[in-house]
Parts: structure tokens; sequence; C-alpha cells
């Protein structure tokens, strides 16, 4: 394929009273990093962590001007190792993409060989960039609870943050896989779009929360899939069964964990951290092929909003304000 060497990208600059700016300028192949592997990007997708880049957030991203971007789907410009053969698909996400490496959010990134992953069948560029980090990250907690046990035939599996990103893929993976789910939401008004993903039940943050208080809660969970943090999966944990798994993966509501150790040692509960970033390979493409064959959500086309990236400013205000619902998807 025909290789351009200026291309349109989002850049995120710092300014001298470290106020921090978006625009859409025209950037050098040349300009972008070390690495084998070469790709024209067509699709990407916006998650929290995009928009945290996107604002400075210094714990993201500390070298500016800087492309935001953690996912990235489209084709092989170039592979110097041989890795990968020029005009095959591959999808890029986690590692150090879209932080300090310039991400999605541009016509191309460079990135080692090793980053790359070859489109699983089943699965379309656009397709896969619905799914990004989000449902990669959701298919990976899923998996994490396979490991540990919990079985659909083992009871109700929670997950917080429904209507996110990567709780709506959760709901969806986990009720594709067989699991009686029960989402729980901020957002009354969600309730169809959640039981439309394959929700068994839609109950509140209030609900999950009721006795919190208490040093453990009524045993509930068989597992659950937390993306909130904070006093939020406290309650979670408090209320899971006896040898229940929970997953971690998100802080939108706290890093901080306020919860005591009786979960853990009056019922065997055991939380698992999830890390998309430096997930191993074999894992990796284990998650992609189950996305792509058995946890394909049902209704994956109909969970994203698709735009441009002359688009992201007013996604990016919304995602951090928790006004996202399902994914965002971003068409270069």
């Amino acid at each position: 394929m025909e290789t351009m060497t200026r291309f349109k990208a989002l850049v995120v600059e710092k300014g001298a009273d470290n106020t921090f700016t978006r625009s859409l300028k025209q950037r050098d192949i040349n300009e972008l990093g070390a690495g084998e592997l070469l790709v024209r990007v067509r699709y990407s997708s916006l998650n929290y962590k995009d928009a945290l880049s996107a604002t400075g957030h210094p714990g993201v991203t500390r070298q500016f001007p800087h492309t935001p971007g953690i996912d990235a789907a489209g084709e092989v410009a170039s592979c110097s190792d041989g890795s990968f053969a020029p005009g095959a698909q591959v999808v890029v996400t986690g590692h150090d993409l879209g932080m300090e490496t310039d991400g999605g959010w541009g016509e191309y990134i460079r990135v080692p060989s090793s980053w790359g992953v070859p489109l699983p069948a089943g699965l379309s560029l656009r397709d896969s960039m619905i799914l990004g980090t989000a449902g990669f990250t959701a298919g990976l907690s899923v998996l994490k609870l396979e490991w540990a046990g919990v079985r659909p035939e083992s009871g109700d599996v929670l997950v917080t943050g429904a209507t996110g990103g990567v709780g709506s893929m959760a709901v969806s993976i986990l009720a594709k896989a067989g699991y009686r789910v029960v989402a729980a939401t901020g957002k009354a008004a969600d309730e169809g779009f959640l039981r439309d993903l394959g929700a068994a039940e839609v109950i509140s943050r209030a609900e999950v929360m009721a006795g919190a208080e208490r040093a453990l809660m009524k045993e509930r969970w068989a597992g659950a899939v937390d993306v909130v943090g904070g006093e939020m999966l406290a309650a979670v944990l408090k209320s899971t069964r006896y040898g229940g798994t929970v997953t971690c993966c998100g802080l939108v509501g706290s890093a901080e964990l306020p919860v005591n150790v009786h979960p853990f040692i009056l019922r065997a509960v055991t939380l698992v951290g999830i890390d998309s970033s430096r997930c191993p390979s074999a894992t990796r493409l284990e998650v992609w092929q189950r996305l792509a064959g058995p946890w394909r959500p049902a209704l994956l086309g109909q969970m994203a909003t698709e735009v441009t990236l002359e688009g992201l400013e007013d996604e990016i205000s919304r995602i951090l304000r928790g006004g996202v619902r399902g994914r965002v998807l971003v068409q270069l």
C-alpha cells in the first residue's frame, strides 16, 4: 500500500502557563517514534484514559506535543522485521500506545512489532475498535472470572458502571457466555439499553451500596466486574458470596479502597486486578479470539457512536463528565 509522508493527527500541546490545547495538524511520518511496525490507522476509539491524556493529565502523558489514542486498527504500511506483511490488517491496543507513544488519533502509528495482533477472523477493523481496549478489558475480566472457577451455574455476576465502555461490554460478553448478569448503574433511563445488551436485572448504585457501612453485607454475587473502584468496590467485596471472585479494572469512582479484611478471611473472596496494557501476548491473543467468536457481543454494531477526529472535542468533555453510553468509535 502507498504510504503518505504527511498525515493528519489530533495533537495535544502544552503551553508555557501549563494549559493544554488540542488541534488537528499535519504531521510527518519521520516525527513518529521508533518501532518496526508502521500502521495506516483506519479506526481508533475514545477511552477514559484518552480523555485524560487529551487534557494533559500527568498520570497518563508527560511528554508533549502528543497524539492520544490507546487503540488503533488498520493496515500494515511496513514492518522492518518481517513480522507482518504489508497490507495485513492488525489491531494495536495497550502497551504504551497513546500514553507516551503517539497513538491512534493520527492516520499513522509506529510501534514495536510485538504490539501488533493480527485482526482475528470474524471481526472487521471497525468491529475491533468498537471493542477496543474497553472490550478487551471486559473480555480479560471474564476470562479471569472463568479461571477462578466462576461459571454460569455459580450464580449472579454483577457489573458496576454498566453503561460505560467497559461495563457495557462486560454485560454483553457475560450474557453471551451464558451468565446471569446484574447490571448496576446510576442512570435509570438506560435500563432498556442494558437489558438489550443481555442484563437479566438492572439495579441502582444505591441498591449495591445499601448496608455498606457494615463489616460484611448479605452474600449476593458469585462474581463481579467492577469498573468504579472506591466505596462501590468495597461494597461489592462485602456482598460477594463465599469463594467468589471480583475483578477490578477501573477507578472512575475513586482510586482508594476503604474495605476491611473480612471478605477475604471470612468468605475467601478473591480480588483480581485487571491490566490490559501489559497483558502477556498469549493471553491477549486468547481474549481477542474469544471476542471474535463465542464472546462476540450480540449488538456490537449498535454499541458505538461514530465520530471523526473533528468530532472528538465534544466526546472528550462528555466522557470526563460520565455522560458517554457504550463506546465512541473514531473513524480516520
